[in-house]
């Protein structure tokens, strides 16, 4: 969309318009950088001092003094920005997608398939190894870049390892100049292998075994099972690496690894980073760990993420591998190579510390060999890997040391290597996978927080996608990404056709669970908004017990809530969010006795079309909330969870027809209007969303949000901004209560004011709301979990309450036997004996 400088601001949003489905067997663009990089302003990125809001779609302002003013701003602001950068005010500039300072929740590190449950989860600081050198002599820093990374980078370490490197690189110490190539071959080996369907039929004398890589962070342990359970075979070997910040996921990975012979974890973990040089590391020691490992007999090398999944059989694998065992399968990108280095960045270099890559300058890319890249999922052969592993020649040693400094080190290494080694001839062009590549959507520079550079990220697969895993143009064994959370129906289809239905009656097949604390986190895990909700969920649950099954004179069902949380989870049935459930211990009031329990809450319908409907038809939902996914176009804080200080996004979902102007309206909860402004929704568009720049903090209470047509009400919906009742963890104290719980200063959400709208809009203002809500701003304890649990009692629903164990009520059913409950069976997830053909599925 097009800025239109009179009458719009544009934030960080964009219409987004769904592209029509094509028969597509896959992009030949097998990497992680936009295809239309050459328009994407990669330059030198500012020191982050101001605050960077990001506000969305074409924004029309429907009050010319408010509209006058928010446009002035946001040309001083980039005025601000262009003079950090150094550029003339008259360059677009493409503003880095950096969280506000209030954000507590989306500046955690993600990497590509980062799990989506962050949100709920505080930052975890973990440096990954340091680079090794020598200590090099000082000089001074004058690049800009190298400048610019000092000043952002946090701690004093990775200051100096950026001084150090800079200076290395200045001084011509760091870079090969001139790389010796050992393939014979002129150009690119050309092998053309054949998809031959039946070849499974005949299982060779001799069939491959395969040594099965996945690295895997975040929360969705139960997808990673089943995908797991989908690829495995006795014959076959599983190496795991859990992300170092992963440490539910690798839990539940030591678990069930523990089972099967055929199954290691690494017993070092590393805190890899989107487009970082730890994932070229990575796998570069599992491959050495593999080496090393004499009684696993692995001919071929492939890497797995949790959000891939099979789309062949096993034995279809092993047979095609078998007849290729001499190969070695890469995806290279399929472009002018002068374009490629210079949208990939090899011509710059980087540096991994603090769980960011900085930019600091230029580099020459090494004389005498030929550099190539594309995918970083890939299927090497042994030889192959025992040659990048173990050989000291001029080739492998230079391009190691040129990797470690280099962006998405890992989409490149091994085709630059296997293109310039003595086994060139042995490349497939072809990573035997499919990749949801959507770029429309999905390289919006959503990594800018983590690597000095623009990114992209493949779309999550839907049922409207599965024709295309029975392609048959070219040998294809995998498909990503898929992530139960959007849409699990994908992935039960792909494993029915696999392997066939689950027998009838068997449960669970359309739930999804996937945790989002458990009590070995630590409660410092926990953000101070999460804390607060879901304790108070808790006690909506014991209300819940309390009156549904409790009898006069009888305290068997009454319980008193003890102690924080136990565990956490989002729970999804046919791909519906159905809320969250919560284990939590409660001392029973008949027996003095500690029970464990589980409450399901859901949260109440809250969007609603105006009643007599207006004749505007083109508005389907409204839905406010954070981390909007641009991508997959949702909110990744399932349920909505906000605070007061917490920055809301309003978001809108269309359907087809005329071009329209609507006025969108926000209502704090003592009726005060914190700002309105009009968004043109064009014909194509389907989702609109928009985050106004609020003065924080938000008030608490319920928010309503109206949108007009016409200045006609078409529908309105609203959420809840909680009060506190912790503050880092500990129970709030009043002075603190009393600042975040009384509004903004001033009751100015914005500096203009839009009381003048009240009448107009038949929204009254009374003396009294205002008096209610300063009194309630300064309770703390039982009164404060009082008013919040009002609150949170108007948005949300106890539909549910089980036991985990024992318990004195006879009437409260056992969580294993409801098919809500995290504890339910769920034997789609569940991992069991091998069978006597040798797989678990």
């Amino acid at each position: 969309c097009e800025l239109q400088h009179r009458d719009f601001l544009q934030g960080d949003g964009y219409f987004s318009h769904r592209p029509k489905e094509k028969m597509r067997t896959d992009s030949n663009n097998e990497n992680s950088v936009p295809k239309d990089f050459e328009t994407i302003d990669n330059s030198n990125f500012a020191p982050r001092t101001q605050r960077q809001k990001h506000q969305s779609e074409l924004v029309k302002k429907p009050l010319s003094k408010q509209k006058e003013h928010l446009r002035k701003k946001l040309e001083e602001e980039k005025m601000k920005e262009n003079l950090l950068l150094g550029k003339n005010s008259n360059e677009a500039v493409q503003v880095s997608d950096h969280p506000g300072k209030n954000s507590s929740v989306s500046s955690n590190l993600k990497d590509i398939d980062r799990s989506p449950k962050q949100h709920l989860l505080k930052k975890v600081e973990n440096s990954s190894p340091e680079l090794k050198y020598d200590q090099p002599a000082r000089c001074e820093v004058t690049g800009k870049e190298a400048v610019s990374a000092m000043s952002r980078a946090k701690s004093k370490q990775c200051r100096q390892e950026i001084a150090d490197v800079y200076c290395q690189h200045k001084l011509g110490k760091l870079m090969p100049e001139q790389v010796t190539r050992f393939c014979a071959l002129e150009g690119k080996a050309n092998n053309n292998v054949q998809w031959d369907e039946d070849s499974v039929e005949y299982m060779p004398a001799n069939p491959v075994r395969i040594a099965f890589v996945l690295v895997v962070h975040g929360r969705a342990s139960r997808q990673l099972q089943r995908m797991f359970k989908a690829i495995y075979h006795k014959d076959h070997f599983y190496y795991i690496h859990v992300d170092k910040r992963s440490n539910y996921l690798h839990r539940q990975v030591l678990q069930f690894a523990s089972q099967y012979p055929n199954v290691r974890v690494t017993p070092w973990r590393m805190a890899t980073i989107w487009g970082g040089a730890s994932l070229l590391t990575t796998y570069l020691q599992t491959m050495k760990d593999l080496m090393e490992m004499s009684d696993w007999p692995w001919d071929f090398f492939i890497n797995l993420s949790a959000a891939d999944y099979p789309i062949r059989t096993n034995d279809q694998l092993v047979a095609f591998l078998s007849r290729y065992r001499d190969m070695n399968f890469l995806k290279s990108h399929g472009r002018d190579n002068a374009r490629f280095i210079r949208k990939q960045g090899l011509d710059r270099l980087f540096l991994e510390c603090d769980t960011h890559m900085w930019r600091l300058g230029d580099r020459k890319i090494p004389e005498g060999i030929t550099v190539d890249g594309g995918s970083d999922w890939f299927l090497l052969n042994r030889k192959f890997v025992e040659y990048v592993t173990f050989s000291n020649d001029d080739l492998v040693t230079k391009m190691k040391r040129f990797y470690s400094y280099t962006l998405l080190p890992a989409e490149s290494f091994f085709h630059t290597v296997l293109e310039n080694s003595p086994f060139c001839d042995s490349m497939v062009d072809n990573n035997l996978r499919i990749t949801n590549w959507n770029r429309k959507l999905g390289c919006k520079c959503q990594y800018k927080h983590i690597v000095d550079w623009c990114g992209c990220s493949p779309n999550d697969f839907k049922p409207a996608d599965f024709h295309r895993f029975q392609q048959t143009a070219r040998p294809t064994f995998f498909a990503r990404k898929f992530e139960a959370v959007v849409n699990q129906e994908i992935i039960g289809q792909l494993d029915y056709y696999l392997y066939g239905n689950y027998p009838s009656g068997t449960p669970g097949l359309r739930s999804y669970w996937e945790n989002v604390y458990e009590e070995p986190d630590g409660v410092s895990a926990l953000s101070d908004v999460a804390l607060t909700m879901f304790h108070s969920f808790s006690r909506l649950g014991l209300r819940r017990a309390e009156t549904s099954f409790h009898a006069a004179g009888d305290n068997s069902c009454r319980y008193y809530p003890m102690g924080h949380p136990v565990s956490i989870h989002l729970y999804f049935l046919a791909d519906r969010f159905q809320g969250f459930l919560i284990r939590h211990h409660a001392t029973n009031l008949a027996v003095s006795k500690l029970e464990t329990l589980e409450t399901w809450v859901m949260p109440k319908k809250v969007f609603k079309i105006a009643s007599p409907p207006s004749d505007f038809g083109r508005l389907q939902f409204s839905e406010i909330g954070t981390e909007w996914d641009a991508k997959e176009r949702l909110f990744r804080n399932f349920g909505g969870l906000l605070g007061p200080t917490d920055e809301p996004v309003g978001m809108q979902k269309w359907g087809k027809g005329p071009n329209v102007t609507v006025t969108v309206i926000w209502v704090d909860p003592i009726n005060v209007i914190a700002a309105t402004y009009d968004i043109l929704i064009e014909s194509s568009a389907e989702f609109t969303h928009y985050k106004p720049p609020l003065n924080l903090p938000l008030r608490p209470g319920v928010w309503t949000i109206k949108i007009l047509h016409h200045w006609v009400q078409v529908a309105e919906t609203k959420f809840l901004v909680t009060p506190l009742t912790f503050s880092n963890q500990q129970p709030i104290k009043q002075e603190e209560a009393i600042k975040l719980h009384s509004g903004p200063p001033k009751n100015a959400y914005m500096e203009q004011s839009f009381q003048g709208l009240n009448p107009v809009l038949n929204i009254p203002v009374s003396a009294a709301r205002l008096d209610q809500a300063k009194r309630s701003a300064g309770l703390v304890g039982a009164r404060l979990e009082a008013w919040v649990d009002s609150l949170v009692s108007s948005v949300w629903s106890a539909v549910d309450i089980c036991s985990v164990g024992p318990t004195a009520c006879p009437v409260l059913q056992g969580c294993a036997q409801t098919a809500w409950s995290s504890l339910s069976p769920d034997p789609k997830s569940e991992l069991g004996p091998v069978k006597p053909d040798g797989r678990l599925r």
